[in-house]
């Protein structure tokens, strides 16, 4: 919604800093475009972005491509390398354009492939086949987790789409084997299920749903998409309820976004705690 206002600054900046050679004008549309590029590349991840801000904080995401893809920025890069060098010359720009259309294209079939292979898992199971929905992974775009909503657990696989046989690692401290073994193949998925609340007992139970419903928890609660349970920490001290989404959930690395809904015994007021993981997004 602010793409005009800041693409006016951007132009006005540029035409300052060549001394006014060029009127803003020249550069507003250029600019307009390198926004909405950046807008598009935010939007196809499972990260997303706030479409309508700042009139509304809802999120918008179209998950195709994992938030660090190599291939998708290698597209790009190829392209700005050989128009820095050969700027005379559109053709580099024009197929790197076209690679990164393709690209996506290619990614929103596999999207698709894993789409189908979710619901039908959900109409095996009898759940609702409109509640499936697919996230891409880091190493592979044949690598997706395969997500089908039951009311507050989550029914989740991660699946290779092309391969046959299980993934053996020789190397047992080698994370990345580790992390790309996890992708099963679509016939041999193992299906998980992760929950919001906890049910081993009455009295976890509701202590989950307690502070779940924490205020203290609202940014977390409106940001995450597929939010479980990651543990509780009990102790005579004090007491950890501690949340994820699994967006940011991968095999091996400590999740990102992981909140803690902490309080110490007695009617203690709840605090917050928030834990690291392994990417830059933290």
């Amino acid at each position: 919604m602010m793409l005009p206002f800041w693409a006016f600054l951007l132009a006005h900046l540029f035409s300052r800093l060549t001394g006014r050679r060029y009127p803003w004008q020249s550069f507003f549309v250029p600019a307009c475009l390198g926004i909405m590029i950046h807008i598009l590349g935010d939007l196809v991840t499972a990260y997303g972005l706030m479409l309508f801000s700042p009139f509304s904080t809802q999120r918008f995401s179209l998950p195709l491509v994992f938030v660090i893809d190599p291939w998708f920025t290698a597209i790009i890069l190829a392209g700005l390398v050989l128009s820095t060098i050969f700027p005379a010359k559109r053709v580099y720009a024009v197929v790197s354009l076209i690679d990164v259309v393709a690209y996506v294209s290619f990614l929103w079939m596999l999207h698709k492939e894993a789409m189908q292979a979710g619901k039908a898992h959900a109409a095996e199971k009898m759940l609702d086949q409109q509640a499936v929905s697919v996230l891409p992974q880091p190493l592979s775009p044949f690598n997706q987790m395969v997500i089908i909503l039951d009311g507050t657990e989550l029914h989740v696989a991660r699946i290779n789409l092309r391969r046959n046989t299980l993934l053996k690692c020789t190397d047992s401290g080698n994370p990345l084997c580790y992390m790309a073994a996890a992708y099963r193949p679509l016939a041999m998925a193992s299906w998980r299920s992760y929950r919001l609340h906890d049910n081993r007992s009455p009295e976890y139970a509701a202590l989950s749903h307690e502070a779940w419903q924490q205020p203290i928890l609202t940014p977390f609660r409106q940001f995450a998409q597929f939010p479980v349970l990651d543990g509780i920490d009990h102790t005579a001290q004090h007491v950890c309820v501690w949340f994820i989404d699994l967006r940011f959930q991968f095999p091996g690395l400590p999740p990102s976004f992981r909140y803690g809904v902490c309080r110490e015994e007695g009617n203690a007021p709840w605090y917050l705690q928030r834990q690291r993981g392994a990417f830059w997004i933290d």
